[in-house]
Order: C-alpha cells, then sequence, then structure tokens
C-alpha cells in the first residue's frame, strides 16, 4: 500500500497547480520527493508532523492530532510558538448543529495529501479543507457538502485571549502565553451569519449559512498587534487566490530544496533524503514583521530593516543543522547569529534555545559558542564578533553551567572554577544546592564534557574577538575533560567533591532517569567518544589509537546488560540501537566518523550505510528519534551526500559513503560542488580510491575552503574495504587543543 500512496502522491504534486512551472523548467521538481509524513509515528517519543510552512518562515500549520496513525483531527493551529512547543490559535471548520455535547468535536480525517506547500484533507468523508502558507499569513479554502448549517471554529488554546467577530467578514484574535501574546487577522470570502461562543469565551463558533458553499479564509499573524497582522495579510495575501499562494509558496520550495541535486540511489533515498531537506528548514524562524519585530528578551517592539531570528534548541542543532545552514546560506546564517548577540545585548546572557517566548536554558553547554566558532571559520564574518565573544565568556565563567538553568553561577560553579570538573553525588546523597533542577539534576560528567568543549571554542575566537590574552585560560579549560575519565576502567566516570570516583555505577544504567545524575540522555557509552575538541588527547587516554578503535567497535557490539523495556523505561532517548551506539540522539551523531581519526575509514564507511539504511527509511516509523526541528535530519542530508562535519570550529568535513551516485550543491558565491561516486549503492559502499579536482585524495577528509572553490570530490567505489586508503597516521581529520584555525 506504501508505494500506492507513494505513487498518488507524486501524481498529485506533478499534475497539481504547479505543472506549468516545472514543464517549463523541463525537469521534475525535487519537491515532489518531500513526504512529510515520514517519521509521524514517533519510536517512543515524539513524531514529526505533516507541516505546511515556507523556508524559516513564522507561520508553520499541520493538523492537529497525537500522530499520523491517529485518523481525527482536533484543529488546525495558525502557527506555533515553537517546533514542538505551544500552538497558536486553533482553527477547524465544522458541519451541522452545534449544541452543549458536540461543540468541542474532532472530525474524522480522510484522503489527506500532504506536501511542504499545500495540504488537501476530507474531514467526515465530507467537506474538504486545503491550505497553503505564506511567510506571516495563511490561507484555508473549505468546500462544505450538504445542506447543513456550517462553521468555522476558532479557539484560545492556551492561558487566555480574545476572539471577535468585526463588520461581516472579518475576525480577530489575541491569546496570551508564557509571557507574550500573538494576534490574527482573519478575512472570509462570504459573510458571517452568526457567531457564539463556548468554553468560557475560549471558542468561537463562526456560522456561513446552511447551503453547499466554498469558504476561503485568509489571515495574518503577528506578534506585534492585530494591526500588524492585518498590514501582513494584506502584503502578503492581497487576493482571494489560493492558487497563487500555492504556487509562491511552490516556488519557495523549489529553489531552496534545488540548491542539492542528486543522481543514482533509489527513489526511496531519494524521497528520505529530499524530506530531510525540508525538515532542515523548519528554523530558525524570521519573526521580522515589515520593519518591526517584538523581542521576549526585552519585551520590546523593535523597528529595524534586519530579520531577527528566533527558535533553535542549540544542544540538538548546533551538530548538523546550523553547520548545513552554513553551508547552504551563509548570509541567513549571519544574520542567525546577529540575533542571538542582540538577545545577549537585550537580556545580558547569550541564549541556550533561542524560543519565540525568551530562552529556554534546556539541556547543557554553552553551545553558541560552537555554533559561532563553526561560522566564524567558514568564513562568515558578518556579525559583531567582539560582543559575541563578550556573551559567550560571560556564559563560561559568570553564568551558571547546570542544565536547565541560565543566570548567575553558583557554588557548583565556583567549585568547577577551581577544580575543573562538576562535582556528582554519591548515590542516593541528597542534593543540597538549591539552584539544581528536581527532575533534571546535575548532569555532571556532561556537564563537564560539553563544557570543555565549548570553552575550547571560545579560545579558537579569542584572537578575532581581540582578546588573544584569553586563549590561555580557555584552552586549559578546554582540558576539563581529563579529570573525568577513569583510565583504569575505560570510562568517563562521575567524581565527587573530594575527588573520589563515584560507586557504585555502571556505565550502562548509572544516573537515574536518563542518567540525569551523571549524563545527558544517555549513558557512559555514548559520553565517552564526547571529546569532539580532542579527539587525539581522548585515544591517548584510551591508550592509543589500536585501544580506542577496539573500544568504538565494541560500542557497536556492546549488549545491553538488562532487557529493552528496562533500558528504555530508563533511557527512552537511546532509540536506533546498535549495541551500545545510539542512533536516535544528537550526542552520538560523530560516532561512526571517528574512525577515520583512527586509522579505519573503511569502518565510517560501513558504519554509516548501515545507519542509514537501518534508521532512516521512507515509511510513518523513518526517523529513530526526536526529530527536533532540523537536528537529526540535517545528520541525514550531509550523510547521505557522503561527508559531515565531526569538531564544529574546525572547518573541515569527513568523508563517509554517498547514498548517490552523483550529488551537486548550488554555492551562494556562485560555485558548484560536485560529489561523484559512480555505482555507489548498496552494495559498492566502500571508497577505493579519491580525487579532488583531479589531485590524488589520501585522506578521508576535505576543507570547507575547498568546497567552497567549487570543484569536484570523486570517489571511486566498490564491493571491498580498501583498508589501506586513508589509513596512515598522518591521514587523520585535524581536531586537538593545539589545532586553532586562523
Amino acid at each position: 500500500m506504501k508505494s500506492y500512496r507513494h505513487l498518488i502522491s507524486t501524481a498529485f504534486l506533478l499534475l497539481g497547480t504547479v505543472t506549468g512551472t516545472m514543464a517549463q523548467q523541463g525537469r521534475v521538481s525535487n519537491v515532489s520527493y518531500v513526504d512529510p509524513t515520514i517519521g509521524s509515528v514517533g519510536l517512543i517519543l515524539e513524531p514529526t508532523r505533516p507541516a505546511m510552512y515556507l523556508p524559516n518562515s513564522m507561520v508553520r500549520v499541520f493538523p492537529g492530532r497525537k500522530d499520523q496513525l491517529d485518523d481525527k483531527i482536533s484543529f488546525f493551529p495558525l502557527t506555533i510558538a515553537s517546533h514542538r512547543q505551544e500552538s497558536l490559535f486553533g482553527f477547524l471548520p465544522i458541519s451541522g448543529e452545534i449544541n452543549d455535547d458536540n461543540w468541542r468535536q474532532s472530525r474524522v480525517s480522510d484522503r489527506e495529501e500532504t506536501s511542504p506547500y499545500k495540504y488537501s484533507v476530507y474531514l467526515d468523508d465530507a467537506d474538504n479543507v486545503r491550505f497553503s502558507p505564506t511567510a506571516r499569513s495563511g490561507y484555508f479554502s473549505i468546500r462544505f457538502a450538504g445542506n447543513t448549517p456550517h462553521q468555522l471554529r476558532f479557539s484560545i488554546l492556551n492561558d487566555e485571549g480574545e476572539l471577535s467577530v468585526s463588520g461581516k467578514r472579518v475576525i480577530t484574535g489575541k491569546e496570551n502565553f508564557s509571557g507574550m501574546s500573538a494576534y490574527f487577522y482573519a478575512e472570509l470570502n462570504t459573510d458571517i451569519t452568526g457567531s457564539s461562543y463556548r468554553g468560557e469565551n475560549k471558542h468561537l463558533f463562526v456560522a456561513t449559512g446552511n447551503k453547499t458553499q466554498q469558504v476561503d479564509v485568509r489571515y495574518g499573524i503577528s506578534f506585534v498587534s492585530i494591526e500588524q497582522a492585518k498590514a501582513n495579510l494584506q502584503k502578503e495575501i492581497p487576493g482571494w487566490d489560493i492558487t497563487a499562494v500555492t504556487d509562491k509558496a511552490f516556488q519557495a520550495w523549489d529553489k531552496v530544496l534545488g540548491q542539492i541535486n542528486v543522481k543514482g540511489g533509489t527513489p526511496a533515498q531519494k524521497r528520505v533524503f529530499y524530506t530531510s531537506l525540508y525538515r532542515s528548514y523548519e528554523r530558525m524562524v524570521n519573526i521580522n514583521e515589515y520593519g518591526k519585530y517584538y523581542s521576549a528578551y526585552d519585551h520590546q517592539v523593535h523597528t529595524s530593516d534586519k530579520p531577527f531570528y528566533v527558535d533553535n534548541w542549540l544542544w540538538d542543532t548546533y551538530i548538523a543543522l546550523e553547520p548545513l545552514q552554513t553551508l547552504l546560506n551563509p548570509a541567513m546564517e549571519a544574520d542567525k547569529i546577529r540575533s542571538y548577540v542582540t538577545m545577549y545585548e537585550q537580556s545580558g546572557w547569550m541564549p541556550s534555545f533561542s524560543i519565540l517566548w525568551g530562552d529556554n536554558p534546556c539541556m547543557t553547554g554553552n553551545h553558541a559558542a560552537a555554533w559561532m566558532a563553526d561560522a566564524w571559520f567558514k568564513g562568515i564574518r558578518n556579525f559583531d564578533i567582539a560582543k559575541a565573544y563578550e556573551g559567550l565568556k560571560k556564559n563560561s565563567l559568570q553564568a551558571t553551567l547546570l542544565p536547565w538553568r541560565n543566570g548567575p553561577a553558583t557554588s557548583l560553579d565556583s567549585f568547577y572554577n577551581e577544580h575543573g570538573y562538576m562535582p556528582a553525588l554519591k548515590p542516593g546523597e541528597k542534593e543540597t544546592v538549591k539552584e539544581v533542577h528536581g527532575f533534571e539534576r546535575r548532569q555532571a560528567v556532561a556537564v563537564t564534557l560539553e563544557n570543555s568543549y565549548d570553552d575550547w571554542c571560545i579560545a579558537q575566537l579569542a584572537k578575532a574577538a581581540g582578546k588573544p590574552e584569553d586563549t590561555a585560560l580557555f584552552l586549559k579549560r578546554a582540558s576539563n575533560y581529563k579529570h573525568v575519565y577513569r583510565a583504569d576502567r575505560g570510562f568517563m566516570w562521575p567524581k565527587d567533591a573530594d575527588g573520589n570516583w563515584i560507586e557504585p555505577f555502571d556505565p550502562k544504567f548509572s544516573g537515574g532517569q536518563g542518567g540525569r545524575d551523571y549524563f545527558t540522555e544517555n549513558n557512559a557509552y555514548t559520553y565517552n567518544w564526547d571529546v569532539k575538541h580532542d579527539l587525539h588527547g581522548l585515544f591517548e587516554l584510551m591508550g592509543g589509537r589500536a585501544k580506542a578503535e577496539e573500544k568504538l567497535d565494541q560500542l557497536f557490539r556492546e549488549n545491553l546488560g538488562r532487557s529493552k523495556y528496562q533500558l528504555w523505561y530508563t533511557f527512552p532517548d537511546a532509540t536506533g540501537l546498535v549495541g551500545q551506539f545510539v542512533m536516535g540522539n544528537e550526542p552520538s551523531f560523530h560516532i561512526p566518523y571517528l574512525y577515520n581519526y583512527m586509522g579505519a575509514p573503511w569502518k565510517t564507511q560501513k558504519r554509516i550505510r548501515m545507519l542509514l539504511d537501518t534508521w532512516y527509511t521512507d515509511n510513518l516509523f523513518g526517523i529513530p528519534g526526536d526529530e527536533d526541528g532540523g537536528g537529526m535530519t540535517a545528520f541525514v542530508v550531509f550523510s547521505m551526500m557522503g561527508f559531515c562535519p565531526v569538531t564544529p570550529g574546525v572547518p573541515v568535513y569527513n568523508i563517509g559513503s554517498p547514498v548517490f551516485e552523483e550529488v551537486t550543491i548550488r554555492l551562494s558565491n556562485g560555485k558548484i560542488f560536485t560529489v561523484s561516486a559512480p555505482g555507489s549503492s548498496a552494495k559498492n559502499k566502500y571508497i577505493q580510491q579519491a580525487s579532488l579536482n583531479g589531485q590524488s585524495l589520501n585522506v578521508p577528509w576535505f576543507t570547507h575552503e575547498a568546497l567552497l572553490k567549487g570543484g569536484v570530490l570523486k570517489l571511486v567505489m566498490g564491493e571491498a574495504p580498501n583498508k589501506q586508503w586513508g589509513s596512515g597516521e598522518q591521514a587523520a581529520p585535524p581536531s586537538s587543543l593545539k589545532y586553532r584555525p586562523e
């Protein structure tokens, strides 16, 4: 049935409103490969959503339901506050009389067709709903069936708000959430014949008569005012023509998805690839509304002609999503970093998770440092490096490093600054530091490891920011990871305030829910490899490259030591398991590429292809963990192209095993970079030899600078591994405390 679904979906796209556009271009658009339902039944955790939006834009809409197996739609949000956060304003067409028993009704969905730029569904096998987005507005077109009363339900979904009818064809709304407000202004193409409220005025029912009819609703969203929402609508959707909105939305997606073109591979692999690329454009989102924006970082409306981007979960996205956008859209990346620097100036702290409604300091680390260092050393200079550095340094030395907290340092941070590690509590020991989050705990080893890396990134930026005297301090802090490696056990291990190793401790299972006493969502087997900035130093702690390679081999083979039920009850994020390797969580993404540093790149090629083929498929279960708004799918885009960053801040890419025979990337500077791998397939996954622009390449990596110059990375593929290619010690990619790119 799945194959027929894809045939129908592809036919719908090809025969839809954009047929003429694609015929003129003489090609099939890459948009036709996108299937937004991939991954929309979560493995234990959150599903993806078949969302409609323009790349990096404010309005994001999807059918509101539990997951793709749920056949009832409760509402369509007019937009959302953030990926997987609050939905704002519910909308649902209703047919039939409304009474005290049914006004909360959901509607059964059928014949659903999804794409990034348009959506169609039948409700209760009768009423057809279509939708297409613009950047700050949206257009619903409803064709009601049957001679029954027809109504539109508008809802307040969060704290409180107001819904109002104005004149014969206008509805407005305000909704308060998380300390700020959202607004909408909507117009109908037909007269309102009546209205009523339900549920303490949080639900407005607007009647449109009871003849079979088409009702169109166009609306604007704002975080400034209702008047600005109206202006946004008038700017973006001036007429009553959903086809025009759909065409423009298609063109926006055709442009960004056409930046990377592939040849070879299977149809399923193309669906996975382009769906992953589509999801890599969900965020950050530009909330500048034609010259003004509301910032939750100082609770003011600002006048500005520059974009203002919000919605980034840096713990998830610094690894692959931001590097991917740095590669594809460097000017936008500069705008996003400038937005972060502005947030620092407005709030006094560099954000961690820059949600629409303010900093949501989830997870661990000061990863804005990794993001900004990576962008800087890849040539993105159009931001205030001195001010950015000031904020990064302040967060490292004056803010708390505790998980899920941003703000002034605590006694535990004073300990960290003096001793070079976050102290852990003994099993059963009661927490005494009031600032520690009751559920998230100290995550002591993860805090030490992640801030060691981020401090290394700050050290790289010190000279560029005019603070070369800071370099030594931050390089010293970058070596803090060594304080939590227990050589006699071969693991990253928690240590108490007296300098004693915590006992008892099980590297597979200790630390409570998500390992949070010591780690972040994963166990010691994952965090053993979380030293991106000094891999050679890590290997020395492990006994040398050969011993490290044996340990990495064992990671993929190690048994769980308990039932899957017990493991996932404690580590629900540990999905996509291969031995103790966790494909479904971001801290693992770089690990398969570490064989390149050990002189065994053929093992990277083997593992990457196995992981992609196993865990990233073109069906409802096709993503092995929380997708995190592009955090996971950007890794898929990189890895399927055949290369991936390991250490953001070091401008090089590790070579893996390309899924396609040819990948062509159109760069913003006008150059074209091609990965050519004739004959690459599930069988021919091993690199036999390589060249870059005709010159023999005997190392499993290349620089960002070389990529920007354009050219061809030619890979000769084969069925059996060439264990000599890229195997010399000098072939290892650069990643060390001594390496500082200029």
